[in-house]
């Protein structure tokens, strides 16, 4: 080979490296074609949005306000604790605020003369080696890879010797509910009085799995979720600094899958642009997005549980298949209903918000818990197990599911057991036995008369709707004078000096959403429920006494006595010797 040849490998050398630069621009989305990333031609590897954007100071660190706060004043004030623990979900900011406080409390200024500060310079020697990893005197260490007692025995030998360098020796310990119980009671001792040149930041994603020895010598901070709105505008700001161009529907999308994690946003971002700019215009675009987070949109969970519950079965196949498609597993369907059906419930019975990242996921929750009944979740979540229970089993998942989902949809509007044994007496009640009830007769019970309402079926309205004291008081007490819808005029039988109207008017509130006027009148009023049926069940015991057999029998047993029994079809009742 002649040396006129080398200048050729060369340049074939340069132009390989040129296109495989080129390739990893178009495949990173770094900067728009032609125009080669910074990053590339400087041969740096690339990093991670989520690396290269971690907070270098407490005013990047978005979300976090009130800790931020709390920290400054405690640095101001020179009331420094001596173990901070860090608490919240994934990627809210746990290890970025220990190595914030870090630098914080090490932070010498520019000129070498500072002190603790809630603003770092991030230009002095402590301030640079922090955030580079590699100062002495701040040891990081990952508790789920030394969990064991002699990982906190270095610790215990370490902390007698004083900084190296820095104003103090920092130990960040991450997930630090993952040492052993031994090794948390090694560390008890040191944790509660250790020496003024050491710090301990511990950082956690399930703080409940700590003793509460721990807890009590630490000061917590609970880092919240992140709210999509803050999300969305934290990663605008980064597509402007990435000269990335992105749609605002592709952003709110991003911000909503990420479920209040800065961190997991970041990486579907990065995913997001690397899918844009495989087709050349290196636009993150809403439509791109949604192709691409098949897996991450909780709102077709939503959308399908909808229609279970409107009855359309259409609708709600051509959901499973899409969701089938997209990857989501038969038996991972069931239990993401089941999980939207249990923080309904939740939400019903607490009376709160629905526990769900986005504005809009708690809004439509919150919806259907004020639609549905306590007795409709319920019946709802057991079809959901049942039905989960049969997909786990079944060797065609995908049928079973379908299966199991058309018997949720149809059994959904069925009344519960208990509300169509309390129809069927009323039905007997009223002498209505002789053929099957029509559509028309059993919505009677359910719907609310205009103008006068019947007073027994509003009290079993209130006792439905979980509120069984106040029911047992309505039932019990309550002498109605007249009752119609928003209106209620009563009086109290005798023996009760409770003022029961501020527990009326909140039970019929909440029972029909609207203020009720409620107030005692003068005149006497119909009997209590209670003392109707009392009266009632006296009344038939003196019928029955007349009963030629039943005045027989005492004759010959004059010490006898009636004794009521129920049969198991709550029907009227029967009476025996």
């Amino acid at each position: 080979m002649g040396d006129s040849e080398i200048p050729d490998q060369d340049a074939n050398a340069a132009s390989a490296a040129e296109l495989e630069a080129a390739g990893q621009s178009a495949m990173f989305g770094a900067a728009p074609p032609p125009a080669k990333p910074a990053v590339i031609a400087s041969g740096q590897p690339y990093r991670v949005l989520a690396r290269k954007y971690r907070p270098q100071t407490f005013s990047e660190l978005i979300g976090q306000e009130p800790m931020v706060r709390t920290l400054a004043n405690a640095i101001a004030r020179g009331r420094l604790a001596h173990a901070f623990l860090m608490t919240g979900v994934r990627g809210v900011g746990k290890t970025s605020t220990a190595r914030l406080i870090a630098k914080a409390l090490n932070c010498v200024g520019p000129d070498g003369q500072g002190g603790p500060t809630i603003d770092p310079c991030g230009e002095c020697e402590p301030c640079r080696a922090i955030a580079e990893g590699r100062h002495i005197d701040v040891i990081e260490m990952d508790a789920a890879s030394h969990t064991g007692v002699d990982d906190v025995r270095e610790i215990i030998e370490a902390v007698r010797y004083a900084a190296v360098s820095a104003r103090y020796k920092i130990y960040i310990i991450d997930e630090v509910h993952m040492l052993s119980r031994n090794a948390f009671n090694a560390l008890l001792k040191t944790l509660e009085e250790p020496p003024a040149h050491v710090k301990f930041l511990f950082a956690t994603t399930e703080v409940e799995k700590l003793p509460v020895t721990v807890l009590s010598r630490t000061q917590r901070f609970d880092l919240r979720r992140i709210p999509s709105e803050m999300l969305e505008r934290h990663f605008g700001e980064i597509c402007r600094k990435e000269g990335v161009e992105a749609e605002e529907e592709a952003l709110h999308i991003i911000a909503n899958a990420a479920e209040g994690s800065v961190r997991d946003g970041l990486s579907i971002l990065d995913q997001a642009i690397a899918h844009a700019d495989l087709d050349g215009e290196g636009k993150v675009s809403a439509e791109r997005v949604r192709d691409m987070l098949g897996l991450a949109d909780k709102g077709a969970q939503r959308r399908l549980l909808r229609q279970l519950l409107e009855g359309d079965a259409q609708a709600m196949l051509a959901g499973v298949a899409d969701q089938y498609a997209l990857g989501v597993e038969p038996l991972a369907l069931m239990r993401a209903l089941m999980d939207l059906t249990h923080r309904i419930t939740v939400a019903q019975v607490s009376g709160s918000e629905a526990d769900a990242p986005t504005a809009q996921e708690r809004a439509e929750l919150g919806e259907l818990a004020g639609r549905l009944s306590p007795a409709q979740l319920h019946r709802l979540w057991q079809l959901l197990l049942k039905g989960h229970e049969e997909v786990r089993q079944a060797p065609d998942p995908l049928v079973s599911a379908r299966m199991a989902l058309l018997r949720v949809m149809h059994a959904t509007d069925l009344p519960d057991p208990g509300r169509l044994a309390k129809q069927i007496e009323q039905l007997a009640e009223h002498g209505i036995t002789a053929s099957a009830p029509s559509a028309d007769n059993a919505a009677a019970p359910e719907a609310a008369p205009s103008g006068s309402l019947d007073w027994a079926h509003l009290v079993q309205q209130v006792e439905d709707s979980g509120q069984l004291r106040v029911a047992q008081l309505m039932r019990d007490w309550v002498r109605v004078i007249e009752v119609a819808q928003g209106r209620l005029i009563f009086r109290v039988e005798a023996g009760l000096s409770e003022d029961l109207g501020p527990d009326l008017r909140d039970a019929l509130f909440k029972l029909t959403g609207q203020r009720w006027q409620v107030e005692q009148g003068e005149e006497s009023g119909a009997p209590s429920l209670r003392a109707q049926a009392e009266a009632e069940r006296a009344e038939a015991q003196a019928r029955l006494r007349e009963h030629p057999l039943v005045k027989a029998a005492f004759e010959v047993f004059p010490d006898a006595e009636l004794i009521e029994e129920r049969d198991n079809v709550a029907q009227a009742g029967k009476w025996s010797r």
